[in-house]
Order: structure tokens, then C-alpha cells, then sequence
């Protein structure tokens, strides 16, 4: 019964390592399909 705390506790830190992954790569997601839209609007064009 005493490796059940340990289990948990090492299963909330993989869980929460890989959440931070996925919101970190959908952020960079987020970013590229902003500066696409920005590209495509013509917003960043020098005249």
C-alpha cells in the first residue's frame, strides 16, 4: 500500500509534462497560422 503515493505522484508528473508540451506546441501552431494570415493580408508588405 505504501507505493501507491509514489505511483501518483509519478503518474501526475508525466501528465503534467506532456500537457505542457501540447499547449507549448500548440501555441507555436497558433503563432505560424497567425503570421500566415498576416502574410497572406498583405499587413507586413514594406512600400
Amino acid at each position: 500500500m505504501s507505493k501507491k503515493p509514489g505511483l501518483s505522484l509519478v503518474l501526475a508528473t508525466i501528465i503534467s509534462l506532456s500537457a505542457c508540451n501540447t499547449v507549448n506546441g500548440a501555441g507555436k501552431d497558433l503563432k505560424s497560422a497567425g503570421s500566415a494570415v498576416s502574410d497572406a493580408s498583405g499587413e507586413n508588405k514594406k512600400r
